[in-house]
């Protein structure tokens, strides 16, 4: 019989906000034409999906930020951006990547979370984003909602390193086997966290219809999580 759920910790980034037209691909055009750099907007969605194996292989790193710039720096080329000044664009953009105003909350975000308030269970963030979080619930307005937040930047390794998740178990003071993790990403917030002992829920919000991936469920909105807890 699976343990009452005491805490649920949510990834940030796909999972609670998404990027607004500054992280796109108009966006990051506008980005490399102030450093001289022409690219290829429309190229924008294949060059994200051909720059993912860079982070896939950053897996359990110790925080770096130039593992995000070599990133964004790869989306660029993919773009059709060259020279020297490419390195450059993609610092900016990475520092830009941490200012909340360029995000949006998914709509379901403020519901879900207060539900879970007010069955008194513990609501934390495990963010690899260099964001400041306490910044970010400021900004979205989810002050009182959350109860403890750990960032790669801060903590120092990245999920899926089980250090990280521990970290955010000892602050809340739940067992991992109490806890639930929330995440777009099934190897960085759902194996990580399932390493540790917690139980995980996968988000894909748009997509195939599976109801499990890897044996892990699957929910398209944050609504649906009352049936995990």
């Amino acid at each position: 019989m699976t343990a009452p759920t005491q805490a649920v910790f949510f990834d940030v980034d796909f999972t609670l906000i998404y990027p607004g037209p500054a992280f796109q691909g108009e966006g990051y055009r506008t980005f490399c034409a102030r450093h001289g750099i022409e690219v290829d907007a429309s190229r924008f969605p294949d060059a994200v999906i051909s720059a993912s194996h860079i982070l896939d292989r950053e897996q359990d790193a110790v925080y770096n930020p130039q593992i995000f710039v070599d990133y964004t720096a790869h989306i660029i080329g993919a773009m059709g951006g060259t020279g020297a000044a490419v390195e450059t664009c993609a610092a900016e953009i990475y520092q830009e990547w941490a200012l909340c105003e360029h995000f949006l909350l998914y709509d379901d975000v403020p519901a879900s979370l207060e539900a879970l308030a007010a069955r008194d269970i513990v609501i934390g963030l495990i963010s690899n984003s260099h964001r400041c979080l306490d910044a970010f619930q400021e900004h979205f307005e989810l002050n009182g909602l959350i109860d403890v937040a750990v960032s790669s930047s801060q903590h120092g390794f990245m999920k899926p390193h089980p250090s990280i998740f521990e970290a955010a178990l000892k602050l809340a003071g739940v067992p991992a086997s109490d806890a639930l993790m929330v995440g777009d990403s099934l190897t960085q917030d759902i194996d990580g966290a399932r390493r540790v002992g917690m139980r995980g829920v996968l988000v894909r919000r748009s997509g195939s219809d599976e109801s499990t991936v890897e044996g892990v469920p699957v929910i398209r909105s944050l609504s649906e999580l009352g049936g995990f807890l």
